[in-house]
């Protein structure tokens, strides 16, 4: 390695990419390509970034893999910042595990932590905390130690976890200040500040207020049935039952927990589920069914029961029930029994339909849409059509076309978007 190559390393590793670039702009050779290619993704020149580190790994000779190692890694951290998710993960793993082999092992874990990093993005969390776990972060530089501590304090937190999550956000501000990276440091202050900012609404009545993440966590561990509308499911201490794929169900849930201790008129939930103005015997028909299913679904949380004039959702699991008789559900002054579990409705901090894919564009990243399908689980087509509605609306924009189009969004400030990200495992 000559001196200018040695001198543009250091550069990179106190994050002075254009003080790289000085020594290396002009050179054509693999280790030049490579160090201009990690410059450029400093300086946010991501399409350009991937395209010279790829002419790196195809410079390098069949003696040299352990250089293409890290041109795979490097580049693997672009496409994650590029939010394209489309590579093969055993391409990164097989890099890291050539790293490892060769003693490596800062590179090595910088792979992994990309790997656990994109698993994050896709709502893989238990994928996530399984990879992170095999990690071994001792001894290495302060800066990869603070991506560590970073990633664990996301899993912590999209798992409602802030007492975990905290405690890794401390270390990752203590590692970021050893480290002296400006960029560390500002996305290490990011995810602290997200603490304080609500999370989510508590709905009852005609009034909303709004919860931190910690009052969220306390709020589940609390027993309450939660009607969560950010996860679109159900939740009784460490009972879950999912309904994103039902949202009649879903709707129906969350119109009966609205009006709790009350009851919800017979038209009203029809309305509501099935969205008709002028219901007739059929649709009354399909809403015994889907009551049905609704209270087979619910049974180990709640109870589902017919009133006089609709049905009404009682916080006591079917096992619980009372062989006494019940007062009206629809007396105003009816107050629920005392071993009644209370039951809450949880709405997400933004409105609308699209605010999960709302949550992942307030990252400021340029994302696109192959990727946004993949996070959320849905089709592009889907996805493409909600995005062309809000930039209608003017809350997304567009650059580039055909293929390099990506999408952004300008930052959701004052308020957290965790528990709207996509996530394959219920809170816990």
């Amino acid at each position: 390695m000559d001196s200018l190559i040695a001198a543009a390393a250091r550069a990179l590793v106190v994050g002075d990419a254009l003080g790289a670039l000085k020594r290396v702009s002009l050179r054509d050779d693999p280790a030049a390509l490579a160090l201009r290619g990690i410059a450029m993704a400093q300086l946010g020149e991501y399409a350009r970034a991937r395209e010279l580190l790829r002419r790196a790994a195809r410079g390098f000779g069949p003696h040299e893999e352990l250089a293409r190692a890290r041109c795979v890694v490097a580049e693997a951290e672009v496409s994650l910042a590029m939010r394209d998710l489309r590579g093969s993960p055993r391409t990164l793993a097989a890099a890291s595990a050539a790293l490892e082999a060769r003693s490596d092992r800062a590179n090595a874990l910088q792979g992994r932590l990309i790997a656990v990093r994109r698993l994050l993005l896709l709502g893989r969390l238990d994928e996530a905390t399984s990879a992170l776990a095999r990690l071994d972060a001792g001894g290495l530089p302060p800066s990869l130690r603070a991506v560590a501590e970073l990633v664990a304090a996301e899993i912590a937190l999209r798992s409602l976890r802030t007492a975990p999550a905290k405690a890794a956000l401390a270390r990752a501000q203590e590692a970021a200040e050893r480290a002296r990276v400006p960029a560390l440091l500002a996305e290490v202050a990011e995810a602290r500040a997200a603490l304080d900012h609500p999370a989510a609404r508590r709905v009852h009545a005609d009034h909303d207020q709004s919860l931190r993440l910690d009052e969220v966590e306390a709020l589940v561990a609390s027993g309450a049935l939660v009607v969560d509308a950010c996860r679109r499911g159900l939740r009784a201490g460490a009972t879950w039952r999912p309904l994103a794929r039902r949202p009649i169900l879903f709707a129906l849930a969350r119109a009966l927990a609205e009006a709790w201790p009350g009851d919800v008129d017979r038209h009203a939930l029809i309305a509501r589920a099935f969205r008709v103005r002028r219901p007739d015997e059929s649709h009354r028909a399909r809403l015994r069914v889907q009551i049905g299913r609704l209270r087979a679904l619910a049974a180990p949380l709640a109870r589902i029961e017919a009133t006089a004039r609709g049905f009404a959702l009682i916080g006591r699991p079917s096992a619980l029930r009372a062989p006494e008789q019940r007062a009206p559900r629809d007396d105003p002054a009816m107050r629920p029994p005392r071993d009644e579990r209370e039951v809450v409705v949880l709405v997400p901090p933004i409105d609308g339909d699209q605010a999960s894919l709302l949550a992942l564009l307030a990252d400021g990243a340029a994302w696109s849409t192959s990727a946004l399908a993949l996070a959320l689980e849905a089709s592009q087509r889907t996805v493409q059509r909600a995005l062309v509605e809000l930039e209608t609306a003017g809350r997304v924009r567009s650059i580039g076309r055909a293929r390099a189009q990506r999408w952004l969004a300008p930052p959701l400030t004052g308020f957290t978007t965790i528990l709207l990200l996509p996530a394959s495992l219920p809170l816990g």
